[in-house]
């Protein structure tokens, strides 16, 4: 698609710096937002409406948060192919609705790896959910725009308020390698860990 209207968001973060202001923009311009634990209890004191993950999913954020995104309803959201009938039409059946952006940053894993914490104690700090997000919806820019750091807030901000919040396709090409380089960095900063730490 040449361009995707943002209509649907889920915001997932753990810097939260500038967030408030950017789900703000996309509220004032009738995005539906959707959000998680600490994340979304920040933006709703800021006063916006914002749904929980659990309203799509229709389960509990359970293990203390280790298991709250990894579920079907948000992946088909955020993996369907608009330009194919069949995934919109499965999206259709299973009464679900596509994700337009998907913005989320990371655990701090740098933060615990400079803390020289225990291998049990920084393993806590590995994200899965949010890699799995970043990278199913870098997969699919051709139909969701990725934002996957604080960084980007200000580009996004200005296309979208340019092109009435419509996602070009440059604009979400460029955000999804961001992405897919950032999830390497994340994975190899990792497993640099593992290896240097004894189980």
């Amino acid at each position: 698609m040449e361009h995707v209207r943002i209509r649907r968001a889920i915001l997932s973060v753990t810097d939260k710096s500038g967030l408030v202001e950017f789900a703000r923009f996309l509220a004032d311009n009738d995005v539906e937002l959707f959000s998680t634990g600490g994340t979304r209890r920040m933006l709703l004191e800021a006063g916006l409406d914002v749904k929980s993950v659990s309203d799509v999913t229709g389960f509990p954020e359970i293990m203390n948060g280790r298991v709250k995104t990894l579920h079907p309803h948000i992946h088909a959201g955020i993996l369907a192919d608009k330009d194919n009938k069949e995934h919109m039409q499965t999206l259709k059946d299973l009464d679900l609705a596509p994700f337009d952006l998907v913005c989320v940053n990371l655990y701090n894993f740098a933060d615990a790896a400079a803390k020289e914490l225990d291998l049990k104690s920084a393993i806590e700090q590995i994200d899965i959910g949010g890699p799995c997000m970043l990278r199913a919806s870098a997969k699919n820019f051709h139909s969701v725009l990725v934002v996957p750091g604080t960084a980007h807030y200000e580009r996004i901000t200005k296309e979208l308020a340019a092109n009435d919040m419509q996602a070009p396709l440059a604009l979400r090409k460029d955000m999804a390698a961001a992405t897919f380089r950032q999830t390497n960095q994340y994975d190899g900063m990792i497993a640099d860990y593992l290896e240097k730490h004894d189980a």
